[in-house]
């Protein structure tokens, strides 16, 4: 099959080597940093050759394919140097979609695409076998070879879809489009909107592209850069005629004259971002032959996504949510938007090129005081600091909570919702949100 060598030892690195290996590629794993231990042994165990802290081209340069992690970016000297060998590149979702015939449903979005994709799977996997991977659980490679599941829900960034080819979802979900990860398109959004509708490029008229007509993003570049699918918009404001809509509160799901509808009353997610993260998956699921009854008892047992607005405690009657996934200032726009009392609101992190203009109205209205929790809280200081009484930093997480605890009373809510990424203090959004909630356990 050739040599196959994976840049990344991390989930989706270690599942390529897997299914590599076992398609007979020459396999080689080489990471800059330092792969887990976990990840070590299981390359060791499967006598797969692999070197971390260091990249060694020889080893590389000769490759046939290379899959890169979707966290190194294309500007790395590395990864020039393989594209200028005219060597081709891929993402894990690409090389392992060769090795499935699946019918495949792909969710990308700026926001939303946990949630929907999570809402979709559970929903699905009551009446269908199927995976959930991607950004998300175990490697979607893995799952190939491992479960080798007859539908999947794929979450997919636009880093992945940089590094597609022939890949080709059946449905594809495209939930919102906003600025974000633009230091890695030029800060230019107009490259990081080509790249979220890669998921469509290789689509079809047999396949189905859902997608919010709110969005005025989307609807615009659909209307100046057509595309081949089916379209199935959902909306909170318009009348859709093929696609999904709200009216008197119910969903109302309509393809091919074939309508589904559902209250909204009992959905266990609160906000209007969860309505339309309702609507998609519902879609999803109405074109995959899914029950009615199925659907809305699902959607109204579902559980919601671990830092995504997560009620952690209430203490002295005030409630304390953890939003550490909210890497964007749209997520955060969400979050305040769904908050009805005063707001200590826990903010920062690494700025991508962040305005925190659309955020200003709920600042002025809900916010009560701020914390900036980041190794560089300037701007925020900055934007921030003439809106509202009390604006402090800090570099921890467990000081950040206890000045929360210190200023609120009963009634307030203590939010974190970063709208940054979150390096420069944790390892990830996770991190961030397990320290949180452990700092609110410990008050």
């Amino acid at each position: 099959m050739g040599r196959l060598v994976i840049l990344g030892g991390g989930e989706s690195g270690v599942g390529t080597a897997l299914l590599g290996k076992e398609k007979g590629y020459d396999v080689f794993v080489s990471d800059r940093g330092i792969i887990k231990e976990t990840y070590k042994q299981v390359l060791i165990h499967n006598e797969i050759e692999w070197e971390d802290g260091k990249h060694s081209e020889d080893k590389i340069l000769n490759a046939d394919i290379v899959m890169k992690s979707p966290g190194i970016p294309d500007k790395a000297p590395l990864v020039k140097q393989i594209h200028d060998k005219g060597m081709l590149v891929v993402s894990e979702i690409e090389f392992a979609s060769n090795f499935t015939d699946a019918i495949i449903v792909g969710v990308t979005g700026s926001n939303g695409k946990t949630t929907t994709s999570s809402l979709a799977h559970h929903i699905l996997k009551q009446e269908l076998n199927v995976g959930l991977a991607g950004n998300i659980g175990d490697s979607f490679a893995k799952q190939v070879l491992e479960e080798d599941f007859e539908n999947y829900v794929l979450e997919i960034s636009s880093f992945q879809l940089d590094d597609i080819v022939n890949f080709k979802p059946h449905i594809a979900v495209i939930t919102n489009i906003t600025p974000d990860h633009l230091d890695r398109y030029d800060y230019q959004f107009e490259k990081y909107i080509v790249s979220k509708f890669r998921i469509a490029m290789n689509q079809t008229k047999d396949d189905y592209l859902i997608y919010d007509a709110d969005d005025k993003v989307i609807e615009n570049h659909l209307k100046n850069n057509p595309v081949q699918s089916t379209l199935l918009p959902f909306s909170l404001t318009k009348n859709i005629e093929n696609g999904a809509c709200l009216e008197d509160n119910k969903i109302k799901i309509t393809i091919n004259n074939n309508q589904i509808i559902m209250p909204t009353t009992n959905l266990t997610l609160e906000g209007k971002h969860n309505i339309k993260n309702a609507m998609a998956a519902s879609t999803v699921s109405h074109l995959l032959k899914i029950r009615k009854q199925t659907i809305r008892e699902s959607l109204e047992n579902f559980q919601g996504v671990e830092h995504r607005l997560e009620q952690v405690l209430k203490i002295n009657k005030v409630q304390y949510i953890n939003d550490s996934k909210a890497t964007n200032v749209n997520a955060t726009y969400y979050a305040l938007e769904s908050m009805d009392s005063p707001t200590v609101w826990i903010v920062g992190g690494e700025d991508k090129g962040n305005n925190y203009e659309e955020l200003f109205p709920f600042v002025n209205e809900k916010v009560k005081a701020i914390i900036c929790l980041g190794v560089d809280n300037e701007k925020l200081m900055r934007t921030f600091e003439g809106m509202v009484d009390i604006i402090v930093e800090t570099q921890f997480m467990s000081e950040a909570v206890k000045i929360a605890y210190k200023i609120t009373e009963a009634g307030d809510s203590v939010l974190l919702s970063p709208a940054c990424a979150s390096f420069d203090l944790f390892q990830n959004y996770e991190d961030r949100g397990r320290q949180f909630k452990n700092a609110v356990r410990n008050l």
